[in-house]
């Protein structure tokens, strides 16, 4: 058995990131998969490694490690070949500048988007006390009133828009950074790039064409992200069938909701 354990699932993003950096690395792990919408990371024995019941968590030598971009530095630190950090301090900053504003306003804005189109039809057709229940579950107040709004309203919730218009600004800073080097950080892919791989992916999932067409520099450079081999074991592999139906299925509701929002 692998020394490192990842709990994860297979279509949470930030699971994602950490899978794209132990494939770089060509680490050895033992999978522990969660299903999050059954309720999986908010049973006790969860709770105990992570407190905030999401994934991912590592696990290595008995000791949890929460957080994913702590944990995608963590890997690097502890695995550095090859380093997946600018070799020059400025660069370095940032690569953090990107993880920093993933971490503080990207990755909510995604799950919303995510959320709203697609993911909300699987707990809809389960019955009202097992919404309930799922809804009760969050552990911190704002992530489950946010939750229920966008489970009850959809591409009509009041966060949907604020997200739509987060991810607009997002593309305009991408194409700033990407005039300039072929990646986010400078000349090499790093954990900036890692960051938003699965973000890339997702965003192609629920509709985003009309900013990747909008700005061609970007959708180059997210195409060279999403063709890397660690992003396609890390995230493409654990794609699975139902979930692709599930956002093609809910895509175009998607694309109408941001063409309304973006143009206004």
């Amino acid at each position: 058995m692998a020394a490192l354990t990842l709990y994860h699932s297979e279509m949470s993003v930030c699971a994602a990131k950490v899978r794209i950096v132990l494939a770089e690395k060509n680490v050895d792990w033992t999978s522990v998969l969660l299903n999050l919408r059954g309720g999986d990371a908010q049973k006790p024995d969860y709770l105990r490694l992570n407190p905030n019941a999401v994934v991912p968590t590592i696990v290595q030598d008995g000791r949890p490690l929460i957080e994913s971009t702590v944990i995608c530095e963590y890997l690097d630190d502890r695995w550095p070949d090859p380093p997946l950090k600018p070799p020059h301090a400025w660069d370095r900053a940032r690569m953090r500048l990107w993880t920093k504003q993933l971490d503080e306003g990207v990755h909510a804005a995604v799950g919303t988007l995510s959320f709203c189109i697609a993911v909300r039809h699987e707990l809809l057709a389960r019955s009202a006390a097992d919404q309930a229940r799922w809804v009760a579950g969050i552990p911190q107040t704002d992530r489950r009133e946010r939750s229920k709004a966008n489970l009850d309203k959809g591409v009509h919730s009041p966060y949907f828009a604020p997200a739509a218009q987060r991810c607009a600004k997002l593309f305009a800073d991408f194409d700033a950074a990407l005039a300039g080097a072929p990646w986010l950080a400078g000349e090499a892919f790093s954990l900036a790039d890692v960051g938003f791989a699965p973000y890339l992916i997702r965003f192609k999932m629920f509709g985003l064409g009309l900013l990747f067409g909008r700005y061609p520099r970007v959708a180059e450079w997210a195409e060279r992200v999403i063709n890397r081999p660690s992003v396609q074991q890390g995230v493409s592999r654990w794609i699975g069938d139902g979930a692709a139906a599930l956002y093609e299925k809910n895509r175009a509701d998607g694309e109408h909701a941001f063409a309304a929002i973006l143009a206004g």
